[in-house]
């Protein structure tokens, strides 16, 4: 057969699918009946497509599985949580998708080198659980927790609201264990903070999104887990108190400050309007802030927490707030910002951009919504303190204005140094702004790594680059 991307195959991907339910054995393929029983996406509730769903429960039965799909030229798309918003995981009829759900396991925890190897398969909310148990955190962090996979988010070098303290994915990744496209088994499980010992091969893979080999157990490194914690919702009026507010948390909290969101009004009022959610603090103030901080001194974490606010509140950065005296308010307040299905459907966009052009890039994209049609609306909110923010943008009518979106979104980026993509990768949505982003040499060294990583196109095809 012929794939999407042009590789050659034997013309029988059913012979392909048989052999791979003989070597897995019963109940780890499936078939696109049972497929069409699982959502597309988290986002897109239409029925999976794919020629089956293999379930391997090992590196070497998934490295079986991808010599056979190989040698047939059968394309394979690797899915996690489905989670994603740029459509990277979504398979065609003819695809076979690889689900490495029944490889879930921590496989151990060195207390004293503070790592973890953490198969791919594993739910970050799982994993989360299970190492607080022993005292550390996982420092990564995402609104998707309960359904995201340590895999995806070594795939797309995921991020969420701990980045500020503990970086990307990509800071925490100390070895990987990835299958190649032709099956070869490239084990580079380093547990060491320091190994230079040539190329560090792992960081092709880390946010490669499935295009250049799977991933299938990732050396993780921990920090100790927090003995104290505090909270605080907090209006502004300016962009410039939200900026002063952050210089002031970061010096003066002594490196604890772990997160901190902003909400823009645009997108505060709607979620928590009547059927949303209740409202922290009043509608009428220009920005909200989320931050939190997280130490290892209860007494002294919120006394210096304390301080910071007072004179946030006397310097004028500060017009409202709100502290949570228990662990569900806290919980309250995170919803504001995490669950935004009041405000659905919408499109969802992930930028990055210096904070100090934030307050000019909104502007441009309001301005720019307003001369496209006047009911047209964006809801910003982000993590900011690591560059990144979100936006949705309405009206949606089932997608058809996604192309107008778009234009003005990543328009509005020209000359203030931003990317199309802060944390949530290409797939096939952003493909086609890739180069607003990088450079032709920078393309055309990602297509030669593909090509000699994946001769035979078979890897998630589409995704990335063509």
């Amino acid at each position: 057969m012929a794939t999407r991307n042009g590789a050659q195959g034997d013309g029988d991907g059913k012979a392909v699918i048989a052999a791979c339910e003989r070597l897995l054995g019963a109940g780890a393929v499936l078939g696109p009946e049972r497929i069409a029983e699982r959502a597309t996406s988290y986002w897109d509730p239409a029925p999976m497509q794919g020629a089956a769903l293999v379930r391997p429960r090992s590196t070497e039965e998934l490295g079986a599985v991808l010599r056979l799909c190989h040698d047939a030229g059968q394309t394979v798309v690797v899915q996690g949580g489905l989670t994603g918003v740029v459509a990277g995981a979504t398979a065609a009829a003819d695809d076979v998708i690889i689900s490495l759900e029944r490889m879930n396991a921590i496989e151990s925890v060195d207390e004293l080198d503070g790592v973890a190897v953490i198969q791919a398969g594993a739910v970050l909310q799982t994993v989360q659980e299970a190492l607080e148990a022993q005292g550390f955190l996982f420092p990564v962090d995402l609104g998707a927790r309960g359904s995201c996979t340590i895999g995806g988010m070594v795939a797309t070098n995921a991020g969420g609201i701990n980045v500020l303290r503990y970086g990307m994915i990509r800071n925490l990744v100390l070895g990987l264990e990835v299958v190649l496209a032709d099956g070869t088994v490239l084990s580079s499980m380093n547990q060491m903070l320091k190994n230079n010992a040539g190329y560090d091969l792992k960081q092709l893979f880390i946010g490669s999104e499935g295009t250049l080999g799977i991933v299938t157990r990732a050396v993780i490194k921990l920090a100790p887990l927090p003995t104290s914690r505090q909270t605080v919702m907090f209006a502004a009026g300016s962009f410039a108190a939200v900026s002063a507010m952050l210089k002031a948390m970061r010096s003066g909290l002594g490196g604890t400050l772990s997160a901190y969101e902003v909400m823009w009004h645009n997108y505060y009022r709607p979620v928590t309007a009547p059927g949303g959610h209740p409202p922290p603090l009043a509608r009428d103030h220009a920005f909200y802030v989320l931050a939190e901080a997280e130490g290892v001194e209860p007494d002294a974490d919120a006394a210096r927490f304390e301080r910071v606010l007072e004179r946030g509140v006397a310097d004028g950065h500060v017009a409202d707030a709100v502290l949570p005296k228990s662990e569900a308010e806290r919980e309250a307040l995170w919803r504001v910002r995490e669950v935004f299905e009041p405000v659905l459907p919408a499109y969802l966009y992930d930028v990055s951009l210096p904070i100090k052009s934030m307050a000019k890039y909104v502007e441009r994209v309001e301005a720019a919504l307003a001369e496209w049609r006047p009911d047209a609306e964006a809801l910003v909110f982000g993590h900011i303190a690591d560059g990144n923010l979100h936006i949705f943008t309405r009206p949606h009518d089932d997608g058809r204005h996604q192309a107008a979106s778009d234009r003005i979104v990543y328009g509005a980026l020209e000359g203030l140094g931003g990317s199309v993509s802060a944390e949530h990768g290409i797939g096939i949505e952003k493909k086609a702004w890739l180069d607003r982003t990088r450079s032709a040499e920078e393309i055309a060294l990602m297509r030669r790594l593909k090509a000699l990583l994946d001769p035979a196109g078979i890897l998630n095809p589409g995704k990335v680059i063509d």
